[in-house]
């Protein structure tokens, strides 16, 4: 009897999904959902793995959060989970009343929860001890709420692995923290760093806007305008470079430079780039189907919604290329905004194709009218930084902070204890 017929007698079993194909793009190594490992023996690996390697998550997460579904969901899924030793919670936002109501609303988790609160007495005094280095993340957001939760990490001093999601997942399961972990987690692997992906469907709609019509386009028309860049090859065979949520050993923590503001996904995988080797990277299928709070389009204001996140993405790379020895001007980018335009126009019909052959709904108005607002933004972010060259959104690492400031990780760690026991 052959393979196929054997998936088709039993697909009814199995949701008749066969999610992932099995191809591989030759740089960094794919990990699919064939669907054939039940999650309860994944999660029982786990749990071995975690006897020497604890595991850690963190969730940066506004106040306003809590008052929606998403993250009692997540939550309660969290309440099932054993093999997490360690929760972190940046909480961004939040008055002393809410803080007190946050501390209740994770009080059941059966991980050591930690929750900080960014916007308290206590770690604003360390925040401003940085600010008088230098050493201060430049703006609030959710780059620096990771920031922070990365280095009260550090403070623990626990070895294994850690992982990060964000806090508005609607179709949230078991499935996708202990997928995200696996990779890492797994002594007979040799990953170094895992990135999450997943197809951006959901009722009816083909969502993942920013990636499938600002930066994939993007990454291949900046090759056709700088030429062969194994940075931009890399960035390109991730299947949602945008993607939130990734793990990676904890080691890692020390050295890694993260951006304050949206490009803080390219951020990350730029600095994996810098530091590891391709085979210590992979990328894991997380979701049969993921949906989350969408943002604003912003088309008026450049500091707001999608229209902001465009311009911080567009600029991560201009940087990331300049420091690669690429020169850029107002005539590059006039070309790159024309080769971008016409690239992305002709991605549409390709989408607009595959939209229809999965009955998807698909305005193609609306699609070519957010092109053109992006191929507005890739103007402006070269603007922004042709004028300010010299500007980086990036936040120092933990091993210079610690350098610089000794004492400081021991006081963060400090400081949120003592919140932990505040009534």
């Amino acid at each position: 009897m052959e393979r196929g017929y054997q998936l088709s007698k039993s697909s009814s079993s199995k949701k008749n999904i066969i999610m992932s194909d099995f191809h591989q793009n030759g740089i960094i190594a794919t990990l699919h959902n064939f669907n054939e490992k039940n999650i309860d023996d994944i999660e029982k690996d786990l749990l071995k793995f975690s006897e020497n390697t604890p595991m850690t998550l963190i969730l940066p997460s506004l106040y306003s959060e809590l008052e929606r579904p998403a993250l009692t969901y997540i939550v309660n899924t969290l309440k099932k989970i054993k093999y997490i030793k360690n929760l972190i919670i940046g909480l961004d936002q939040a008055s002393k009343q809410e803080f007190l109501k946050a501390k209740k609303f994770f009080y059941d988790l059966p991980q050591n929860v930690y929750i900080l609160w960014n916007d308290g007495p206590r770690l604003k005094k360390i925040d401003l001890q940085l600010k008088k280095l230098n050493l201060s993340p430049q703006e609030k957001g959710k780059g620096r709420n990771i920031w922070y939760c990365m280095g009260f990490a550090i403070s623990l001093k626990e070895s294994g692995s850690v992982a990060m999601h964000d806090c508005d997942i609607v179709t949230y399961n078991k499935n996708l923290p202990a997928k995200l972990f696996y990779p890492v987690a797994n002594p007979n692997f040799h990953f170094d760093f895992c990135k999450g992906y997943y197809p951006r469907v959901a009722q009816q709609k083909m969502n993942g806007r920013v990636t499938r019509l600002l930066v994939t386009p993007l990454l291949k028309s900046l090759q056709k305008i700088v030429g062969h860049s194994e940075y931009l090859t890399f960035l390109d065979c991730f299947k949602y470079p945008l993607a939130g949520e990734f793990s990676f050993k904890y080691d890692l923590l020390n050295d890694i430079r993260i951006p304050h503001d949206w490009g803080l996904e390219i951020g990350i995988l730029s600095e994996m780039y810098r530091n590891f080797a391709s085979n210590r990277i992979c990328q894991v299928d997380i979701a049969d189907t993921y949906e989350h709070k969408h943002q604003e389009v912003s088309k008026n204001n450049k500091q707001k919604g999608l229209s902001k996140m465009t311009i911080d993405i567009s600029k991560a790379l201009f940087r990331k290329l300049a420091t690669q020895g690429h020169v850029f001007s107002n005539e590059t980018f006039r070309s790159l905004k024309a080769t971008y335009y016409r690239m992305a126009l002709d991605m549409v019909q390709i989408y607009k194709s595959d939209a229809e052959m999965n009955g998807l709904e698909f305005d193609v108005h609306q699609e070519e009218e957010m092109v053109e607002l992006f191929a507005q933004n890739i103007i402006e972010s070269g603007k922004i930084y042709l004028d300010s060259p010299t500007n980086t959104p990036n936040m120092p690492t933990w091993r210079r902070v610690d350098s610089a400031a000794p004492h400081i990780l021991e006081e963060i760690k400090t400081a949120v204890l003592l919140d932990q026991k505040d009534k």
